[in-house]
């Protein structure tokens, strides 16, 4: 019984010291999964200021935020330089930052209001969702739309790139980026495929 313990324990440890070696893998993925997304957003808000500016301030609807065209520039410069850092992995524990408070400033204040699924499914509730109602409310205006498209549009056509959806707009996908940046604040931007990785280096020698 106990050769069979320490045999399981040495396959183990080599799993462990095999994990450790691909260590960096993590916050790469992450690195390249989020940097698009701020990179695309932030020159999305950079292009139309404007528009984000007007929305940002408009207390009718809009988000009623103070200094909307300031607030405006700092949220686009920081998804769009942000995401830039994350993809070359340059100060990736300071950029997190500032990117996490984006996101949490966007939850609270662009969808929370809209529960937590950014996309009402009725057969996958999560149980911290507080909006169930809105839920309940898109399947409803969900089967009136596809009633409607059926009956005076080309609903094959129309759904051939996909099946039709109504947004709810929840913080889902705000929370999840959140999430990530925070596992990056901690992880840093991880070996050999960083520039924090090679300055840390070099500046160790």
């Amino acid at each position: 019984m106990d050769g069979a313990l320490a045999g399981i324990n040495r396959l183990y440890g080599g799993f462990l010291r095999c994990l450790r070696s691909l260590d960096w893998l993590g916050p790469l993925a992450l690195r390249i999964y989020l940097a698009p997304i701020f990179i695309l957003s932030g020159m999305n808000k950079v292009s139309h200021i404007g528009d984000v500016a007007a929305w940002f301030g408009n207390p009718d609807w809009g988000l009623g935020l103070p200094a909307p065209l300031l607030m405006a520039w700092l949220a686009a410069l920081t998804e769009l330089l942000g995401g830039v850092a994350l993809l070359l992995g340059l100060g990736v524990r300071l950029v997190a930052l500032p990117l996490m408070f984006v996101m949490a400033v966007a939850a609270v204040t662009a969808h929370w209001q809209y529960g937590w699924s950014a996309l009402p499914d009725q057969t996958l509730v999560m149980p911290w969702e507080w909006r169930q109602d809105l839920i309940a409310e898109a399947a409803v205006r969900k089967d009136k739309a596809v009633e409607l498209l059926k009956e005076y549009g080309n609903y094959d056509w129309l759904t051939e790139a996909g099946n039709f959806t109504i947004l709810k707009n929840g913080i889902e996908f705000a929370a999840t980026y959140f999430i990530m940046l925070l596992a990056l604040l901690f992880s840093g931007a991880g070996r050999f495929l960083s520039l924090d990785y090679w300055i840390c280096r070099r500046c160790s020698k």
